[in-house]
């Protein structure tokens, strides 16, 4: 057995991993990381020396993966699968890089699950404030799903929003953290992409509900303005669906619902990618081009009535 050679195990492969990759990556990422790997790739692959690891073992875990049901018969979403095979890809790589192993199995075997579902849910204006009509229209559960709704910030950005962070006066919210809580401790780290670090203008009716609902709480500029966690903002989000009939969102598809509303009232995908702080334009095309052949036909009407006025000067 060589310490840290292509015949080490799997297990043993992940421990070395595990402390290199603990001080480059935020604690948040590492700590959904861990859990993945502790709980669906240690158990099935765990023993095996990763030399040993082939193909076809890789196309047996991912089919386990892929008919695992839970007690309810519901089983991993396409996007976790997927992230469980680049997780399972990524470990097989560090050791392609830095221990010897000659090729990873992973790329041979081919992937499971989608980065994205192709088309994600969203609410209308209608949807969305029929659901916000449930809540009083001065409680913080309005603002919370108001701005997430009219602004395509992500959860994580709304719930790190300091009093620091709002300027009523200009109209702006400036986005430079992400909050999450794990294991009942709150982490605030930096946001999801360089890009992501961006100046969000807010419609005036919210800013005006934003500024009265801050000066209404007696606090520190530097204190979070909303001290809900995500998990409560779920519980109310589906409280909300129950009570008024509107079909069932993630807390996500408000941000995709604000994607889609913008690209309706015709915004430019790079104003767009600004907006949401996406790291380059593709993304944005990537993750909404499917709301954009809708406009085909007004495009081809604009075009029409551009070649007529050239059509009758012609005449």
């Amino acid at each position: 057995q060589h310490e840290g050679g292509p015949d080490m195990t799997f297990s043993e492969l992940y421990e070395i991993y595990e402390r290199d990759m603990q001080n480059r990556l935020r604690y948040s990422t590492m700590f959904t990381k861990r859990h993945l790997i502790k709980t669906k790739l240690l158990p099935y692959l765990g023993d095996l020396p990763i030399n040993k690891i082939q193909p076809c073992t890789i196309r047996e875990w991912q089919n386990l993966m892929r008919s695992h049901k839970d007690e309810n018969g519901k089983g991993y979403s396409e996007t976790y699968l997927k992230s469980m095979n680049n997780q399972l890809s990524a470990i097989l790589n560090y050791a392609v890089r830095y221990y010897h192993l000659t090729a990873n199995p992973c790329h041979a075997a081919g992937s499971m699950g989608k980065k994205q579902v192709s088309h994600s849910l969203f609410w209308s204006p209608d949807e969305f404030h029929a659901f916000l009509n449930y809540f009083p229209n001065d409680s913080g559960r309005w603002l919370v799903f108001s701005i997430l709704y009219y602004t395509g910030i992500r959860i994580g950005e709304l719930l790190a929003l300091t009093y620091d962070d709002f300027y009523p006066d200009k109209g702006i919210l400036t986005i430079n953290k992400t909050y999450r809580r794990i294991e009942k401790k709150d982490h605030i780290a930096p946001p999801k992409t360089p890009k992501s670090l961006r100046v969000v203008a807010l419609p005036p009716f919210l800013n005006n509900k934003l500024n009265v609902y801050a000066q209404k709480k007696v606090s520190y500029a530097s204190k979070r303005i909303f001290t809900y966690s995500k998990y409560y903002i779920t519980k109310y989000m589906q409280e909300g669906c129950k009570a008024t009939g509107i079909s069932k969102i993630r807390i996500h598809d408000l941000r995709h619902s604000h994607a889609s509303l913008l690209i309706e009232h015709g915004f430019s995908p790079l104003l767009i990618a600004e907006r949401l702080g996406h790291e380059n334009i593709e993304t944005t095309l990537n993750t909404y081009g499917h709301l954009y052949p809708h406009r085909q036909s007004e495009l081809a009407a604009n075009l029409q009535s551009l070649y007529l006025t050239y059509d009758k000067q012609e005449d």
